[in-house]
């Protein structure tokens, strides 16, 4: 048996959200990164945006198992695809602009997202909530803290991939089972898809710009066991209703 409360004979037990681009914006600060990078090789090549925008995503998923994901990573593999098509004619000096791109990067400030944290705290009185956020463990942490929402999480979960493994894991340690849990997130790859592979709920709410990497799934619009929600004022509801088609289901 779970070690959570169950309230009211609720099905739903357990509600998890995301991190980026879910609570906080970040999405945007790489956006400007991938422009600064851009702007620094426009002077040794004559390529589309889109060119090199497709060359850095490629290194980015070639280096994912080893670097992971986050500005890190990020600032690492343009490195190499700054040498790779440059054909190693980049100077010292750029090299250490998209250094500084990086760290900026990491740097960048946390904005929640309008609605966030009255969203939060009215699920959270009605339910048990974690976040499970993916990323580097230092500059997660370090958002997580200065997001102002720490308050509201007793459990916080930083993985560095969001798969039906990570999700299953996360829900033994709670001892329960995926069919009482319900995932936020703007990613229907990371948030949503791995969670309903396991039997578990989702509301999808998108953000305004979305990495080419995550777009890439295979939801269905009409997913029966997930909810679009275009912000986070409609999250209540949208896990009371899931829960009510759960207890139907039971």
């Amino acid at each position: 048996m779970s070690a959570l409360a169950q309230r009211n004979g609720q099905a739903i037990q357990l509600v998890g959200f995301d991190g980026d681009d879910t609570l906080w914006k970040s999405e945007d600060y790489y956006r400007t990164a991938e422009a600064d990078f851009e702007a620094i090789l426009s002077g040794y090549l004559d390529l589309g945006d889109s060119r090199m925008q497709q060359h850095l995503l490629a290194v980015e998923r070639r280096n994912l198992k080893v670097f992971g994901y986050g500005a890190k990573g990020m600032t690492l593999s343009m490195i190499e695809t700054a040498i790779e098509l440059t054909q190693a004619r980049i100077a010292a000096r750029d090299i250490q602009r998209i250094v500084e791109i990086g760290r900026a990067t990491l740097q960048h400030p946390v904005d929640v997202i309008a609605g966030v944290r009255e969203a939060v705290s009215a699920i959270a009185a009605d339910y048990a909530v974690v976040l499970i956020t993916k990323g580097d463990l230092f500059h997660q942490e370090q958002k997580i803290e200065q997001s102002g929402l720490a308050d509201l999480f007793p459990r916080v979960e930083v993985v560095s991939e969001k798969d039906p493994r990570t999700y299953a894991r996360v829900l033994g340690e709670f001892d329960l089972p995926a069919r009482r849990f319900v995932m936020i997130g703007n990613s229907l790859r990371s948030d949503v898809e791995p969670v309903l592979a396991i039997g578990g709920w989702g509301i999808h709410t998108p953000y305004a710009v979305t990495w080419a990497h995550e777009q890439e799934h295979a939801v269905a619009a009409a997913e029966p066991r997930m909810r679009e929600v275009p912000a986070a004022a409609g999250w209540p509801a949208a896990v009371h209703a899931l829960d009510a088609l759960a207890r139907q289901q039971r």
